[in-house]
């Protein structure tokens, strides 16, 4: 682990949270030098598609958390 992200992880989690806002803003700003991979777009229509055509399939976020947390 890097001195860098032993200083973040000493930080409290809402300055974290900040952090993280923080970075994603920056990337968020420069996103037009980012494209998507043909592949990956066409996986993104399909889930998409996949989701429109059965809103009930699958599993809630609060499930999914669950289920990770289980593992831990």
């Amino acid at each position: 682990m890097t001195h860098m992200m032993r200083d973040i992880l000493r930080l409290s989690i809402p300055e974290r949270i900040l952090m993280v806002e923080a970075i994603w803003d920056s990337i968020e700003e420069k996103d037009e030098q980012f494209e998507l991979s043909t592949e990956t777009k066409q996986l993104l229509d399909e889930r998409l598609e996949a989701h429109i055509n059965n809103p009930g399939e699958g599993s809630s976020w609060n499930d999914v958390k669950a289920r990770i947390k289980k593992q831990f």
